[in-house]
């Protein structure tokens, strides 16, 4: 084939696939849910260009981070400007809400958002070059309490999908002060091992050491194990807010663990930062994941608003519905299929499934039908409850033939009356 997919992408598909996680109705049916639960926790939809300025990720994700030196697609518009998909939707959704001034628009806002993001990684089950994430940002607020509503609205989004097994892990990043001191004692414990760590942890131990807690390499794991933990650094404030986010997760009967190894990979962090951990897959693996960026708006130019938010990718939970086999309620498909038999009846036929499609009665159409029995076969796999059929007979006596599709039983019925009538199937 001349032409093929990029590497690192795919396509959702309305049939035709054997991955299932690409059928287009469970994508559909995800998104529902999604926006259901936005409108249960009042969160708004937002949406942003899926490409911005590339110092706007400079500067929001941090210049340090695996995301902006290593998986961006970043490339020079006509005019010269650098350009960059979006790897993360955070940094947009603050800078539309500076943009258009929405903070003269109330003390609190609360924002969701569903779409794809853009990540030059390599390719692996659940990660992809283009992958969906849905996130949800909460500006304005600087209670506790906001943290755990976030946590709690993303685990009853995967509760409310079937997932289970799901556990929180939470730690805090502290304030300024705390990292200060803790970026102190981390960097006594590492020096020692700087010659063992990876390349990328050595780069991290100059500029920003705290991300070396993050490290997936083995040996850099296995070298932080016994670090400092900034739990022993923490300001009053800083320890006085985590402590009510913990509590107040207890209040909400959410299972949590306490990870001080957390850190996250955007730079603009700080405070309350969290991962929700599912053992659905066989292992135990990150769904999800989010914490509080206070300060975010002000180094791009905005109010000193407090935010919290979280992200979770899609290709990544509709992979763990299908390896549970969680039954998703997919898509409605047309209630009729209409079958026209001849020039005549085709006409006819097209003007009446054009008064259901107005009357809201979900529809399809068969403009040439030679044989009868393929025509049915055809509307069986559209998953049309039933078809409607006219011939010359039925012409001449002005009426249609109605026949169930999953029972095979038909009656003969006036053509006037036959927009009551599945007017009436529709509510049985």
């Amino acid at each position: 084939m001349e032409h093929q997919i990029p590497k690192g992408t795919f396509d959702i598909l309305p049939y035709g696939t054997e991955e299932l996680w690409r059928l287009s109705d469970l994508w559909q049916t995800v998104e529902e849910a999604i926006r259901r639960i936005a409108t249960d926790y009042n969160y708004r939809e937002i949406r942003t260009p899926m490409f911005e300025s590339t110092a706007l990720f400079d500067r929001g994700v941090g210049e340090t981070s695996d995301i902006v030196t290593k998986e961006m697609f970043t490339f020079q518009d006509r005019g010269g400007r650098s350009m960059t998909l979006r790897p993360e939707g955070t940094s947009s959704v603050m800078r539309a809400f500076i943009e258009h001034r929405l903070f003269n628009l109330g003390p609190v806002h609360k924002f969701f958002y569903i779409g794809p993001m853009f990540r030059y990684e390599r390719p692996q089950s659940g990660r992809y070059r283009q992958h969906h994430q849905f996130g949800v940002e909460a500006i304005g607020s600087p209670h506790p309490e906001q943290d755990a509503e976030v946590i709690e609205l993303l685990c009853q989004f995967y509760t409310r999908l079937g997932i289970k097994n799901l556990v929180v892990h939470i730690n805090t990043v502290g304030d300024v002060e705390s990292r200060l001191h803790f970026k102190a004692a981390l960097l006594d414990y590492l020096k020692p091992h700087l010659p063992e760590l990876s390349t990328d942890s050595q780069t991290r131990f100059e500029k920003n050491p705290l991300r070396i807690l993050d490290s997936k390499d083995p040996k850099d794991r296995e070298i932080v194990k016994n670090a400092p933990s900034i739990l022993n650094y923490l300001t009053s404030a800083a320890r006085t807010h985590f402590e009510s986010v913990c509590s107040s997760l207890q209040a909400l009967n959410i299972a949590f663990a306490i990870d001080d190894k957390i850190v996250r990979g955007l730079d603009y962090y700080n405070k309350t930062v969290f991962e929700v951990i599912t053992t659905d897959l066989g292992a135990q693996g990150t769904i999800g994941a989010g914490g509080r960026f206070d300060g975010l708006l002000k180094t791009f130019g905005g109010p000193d608003l407090p935010a919290v938010g979280f992200a979770t990718g899609l290709e990544r939970v509709l992979q763990v519905l299908i390896a549970r086999q969680i039954s998703l309620t997919k898509s409605p498909r047309p209630l009729v299929y209409f079958i026209p038999m001849g020039e005549e009846a085709q006409k006819e036929c097209f003007v009446l499934a054009t008064l259901c499609r107005h009357a809201g009665i979900a529809t399809d159409i068969r403009f040439e039908t030679k044989k009868i029995q393929t025509a049915i076969l055809d509307a069986v796999k559209t998953g049309a409850h039933y078809c409607v059929i006219l011939g010359a007979n039925e012409l001449k006596d002005n009426t249609v033939l109605l026949k169930n599709l999953q029972t095979r039983d038909q009656q003969v019925i006036q053509k006037d009356h036959l927009l009551t009538k599945l007017k009436e199937l529709t509510h049985v």
